[in-house]
């Protein structure tokens, strides 16, 4: 063994300080002097103490965005998968009235139900679960085609306004007697809208329509499906009997066939027909005065030698038809206004149903009801393509 001291480790080689024996011999050695760590600075006082005010401060954290994100994404596909669900089990509110839906209103909604309707209605149509009654009628396919398509023309081409609506029963039987003109019978298509529409009841109109409607193979067809019925005292009748709400427009061709200069002048009302029906069924009457529908197609001239060749009660000039061919076909966006009349009960004449006099008389009242109404429409509107 050497005599020599070992060397420190390089690690260690910071030999100690000081003065005395062990430092002399460090330094005897070659180690260099290692001075003591500098001593740590005093730590500061701490502060006094403070009240405590974590109970004043929220306790919630802020979400991160993508959180947020991911949660309201998640809503909303839980809110369509309800709507659909809904929909397809046939419990979906029909389009023409409220919806009663707890989805918001935007447009990504409004059509997932449009979509839903579709499939339900899809699914009842294939599935035969669907009810028509004894004259034809077919609720489900009036409410999901027929009355949407009316209801882009009288609420957005037409802006039609419905006032007097507290005047139709909110249910049982009822007597709608109009007004008819406009050379194509859109004022009763209209009507019938309307009512299911913003009646609060959202009641079903069912129209009294002439022989040459149902004469014609597609028409016969749709008109038997949306709900109406030849214009007879038995079918009116049997209606009125059944609770139902009945609509007839007693000028008949008489009144859409008439000449644009002639506008909103009613016509005969034909032989009373339709208040014989009432007073057997006391039921009551409800006039209704509708302006607007004279100017979809204003009428100039009638060429009845081709209308007679074609077995059509007139053929019409109008100032698109027939020179725009199938464009003349569009009607005119003519500001409309629909005024129900208070109703004219009929139930203590339900004896006196046989009596010409009486059924003349009460057709008059209504006509004149009905003239009177237009005349004050047509001063509420003095422009007929207004606003």
């Amino acid at each position: 063994m050497s005599s020599t001291p070992e060397r420190w480790d390089a690690r260690f080689d910071v030999p100690p300080t000081g003065s005395g024996p062990d430092a002399e011999s460090a330094r005897r050695n070659g180690h260099r002097p290692v001075t003591a760590p500098a001593a740590r600075p005093p730590a500061p006082p701490e502060p006094a103490d403070e009240p405590d005010t974590s109970a004043d401060e929220p306790t919630t954290r802020p979400v991160a965005k993508k959180t947020v994100a991911k949660k309201t994404v998640a809503k909303k596909a839980v809110a369509k998968k309800a709507v659909v669900r809904q929909a397809v089990a046939g419990s979906a509110t029909p389009g023409n009235g409220p919806s009663g839906s707890a989805v918001g209103d935007r447009p990504g909604d409004q059509w997932d139900r449009r979509v839903a309707r579709g499939l339900a209605f899809l699914r009842r149509r294939l599935a035969g679960d669907y009810e028509v009654d004894e004259f034809g009628f077919d609720p489900d396919l009036t409410d999901a085609v027929f009355h949407p398509l009316v209801r882009v023309l009288y609420r957005d081409w037409f802006r039609t306004e419905v006032g007097g609506l507290e005047h139709v029963p909110a249910e049982g039987a009822g007597l709608v007697v109009g007004n008819h003109s406009g050379t194509v019978a859109l004022d009763a298509l209209i009507l019938s809208a309307a009512l299911r529409d913003r009646h609060p009841s959202h009641r079903y109109l069912r129209l009294l329509g002439a022989d040459l409607v149902f004469r014609m193979p597609v028409v016969s067809e749709l008109a038997r499906k949306t709900g109406g019925t030849v214009a007879c005292n038995p079918d009116a009748e049997r209606l009125l009997g059944n609770g139902e709400l009945v609509g007839v427009f007693p000028e008949g061709f008489k009144g859409i066939g008439k000449l644009y200069s002639d506008r909103y002048k009613l016509q005969r009302f034909g032989r009373g027909g339709f208040v014989s029906a009432a007073l057997r069924t006391g039921t009551p009457i409800v006039p209704v005065a509708i302006v607007g529908g004279e100017e979809i197609y204003p009428m100039l001239a009638d060429i009845k030698p081709l209308a007679r060749l074609l077995k059509l009660p007139y053929f019409p000039v109008t100032p698109t038809f027939p020179w725009l061919g199938p464009l003349g076909m569009v009607p005119l966006p003519s500001k409309w206004l629909i005024e129900f009349c208070p109703p004219i009960p009929t139930a203590h004449l339900r004896d006196s149903a046989d009596d010409p006099l009486v059924v003349f008389n009460l057709a008059d009242q209504v006509r004149e009801t009905i003239q009177q109404t237009l005349h004050k429409l047509l001063e509420r509107r003095p422009d007929p393509f207004g606003p």
